[in-house]
């Protein structure tokens, strides 16, 4: 059975545009415990997409990877929570 990791991100600085390198990820609105319910998000084909619960803007950037995003430091890490 494969397992993937889907990206969390958090916006705990209050930025309007978190931009990141995948296109299916979680949003937690600020690192816990001021966190909202994690949502997934899929952007699809589009290359951005707003939180339902936070308003952050999300784009998708090809030149970044996996949890990278500007500004940097907008991963959650899952495991260490």
């Amino acid at each position: 059975m494969a397992h993937s990791v889907v990206p969390h991100f958090q916006n705990d600085a209050g930025v309007d545009v978190v931009r990141i390198g995948a296109r299916e990820f979680m949003c937690v609105g600020a690192k816990p415990p001021f966190d909202h319910p994690h949502v997934f998000l899929d952007m699809g084909d589009d290359d951005e997409k707003i939180c339902p619960y936070c308003s952050t803007l999300y784009k998708y950037d090809a030149s970044l990877h996996g949890t990278d995003s500007v500004p940097a430091g907008c991963a959650w890490d899952v495991e260490a929570a």
